[in-house]
């Protein structure tokens, strides 16, 4: 108990800490792009109700996770392919690198033109980004299979379905996650892009619409409400991915006893 209770501080306490400096060193400011962090607080308590948090941050959150979880079924599936066999890394490795040294950003055009300027241009946007990462952490983490446990499985005939589900992606689930992690913070900043070009709601829709209209305060509001989102889902992340891998950070937590 005493241990979580100390985890908690250590964890709660920079930003607490950081919240403190800026309420302090804002509280005089007279200058209309520094507002007081009690003139936002107060700016996001009215703007951000119920119904403003389901016109702008549901679809924003719907977006993100439906362009993710296809990035994530893109990536995974393409990486265990690629990965599993020698010949299709050397094949694709030149055209993975270039297509990921493209900033997505920059394909917002492209997509717009062949998806429209309505939500599956938005999602299109965000998979784009995200599939990267996971591609090639999952390639690495197939390609890192343990020359051993592959033979041992091969000689008692554990091949197909089975050697995937038992062997291959539980050896390369601690890379897989690293890809999915990686990926989750791209969304975030993807969605916010993505709702730059021809929206009608959403976070980065709300944000650029209080800046164009000098609303500073709703700016600031705006933005600190995209970094708690993105602190929630990296928390329900952290969980989720705890879970799947017990196995692995239960290995990892003998071995420094």
């Amino acid at each position: 108990m005493r241990v979580a209770v100390l985890r908690l501080l250590l964890v709660a306490g920079l930003p607490v800490l950081l919240a403190t400096v800026w309420w302090f060193a804002s509280a005089d400011s007279t200058d209309v792009y520094w507002p007081p962090l009690s003139t936002i607080l107060e700016a996001g308590r009215e703007v951000w109700t119920a119904e403003r948090i389901a016109t702008d941050v549901v679809p924003s959150v719907t977006r993100l996770l439906l362009g993710y979880a296809a990035a994530a079924v893109i990536g995974v599936t393409l990486g265990v392919a690629i990965g599993s066999f020698p010949r299709a890394r050397a094949t694709t490795e030149p055209v993975l690198e270039f297509l990921r040294a493209v900033p997505p950003p920059v394909l917002v055009p492209v997509i717009m033109l062949f998806a429209g300027i309505g939500d599956t241009m938005k999602v299109a946007v965000i998979a784009s980004g995200c599939v990267w990462p996971m591609l090639l952490n999952t390639v690495e983490g197939v390609r890192a299979v343990d020359g051993v446990l592959a033979e041992t499985a091969r000689s008692y005939g554990i091949t197909g379905p089975a050697r995937l589900r038992h062997l291959v992606l539980p050896s390369a689930g601690p890379q897989i996650f690293a890809g999915l992690r990686q990926a989750l913070s791209i969304g975030v900043i993807l969605m916010v892009i993505s709702e730059m070009f021809a929206a009608s709601n959403g976070l980065g829709f709300a944000v650029v619409q209080f800046q164009r209209g000098f609303a500073i305060p709703e700016m600031w509001s705006g933005i600190l409400l995209l970094g708690l989102l993105g602190v929630l889902l990296a928390v329900v992340f952290r969980a989720v991915e705890r879970r799947a891998l017990s196995w692995y950070h239960g290995l990892r937590r003998s071995r420094r006893r």
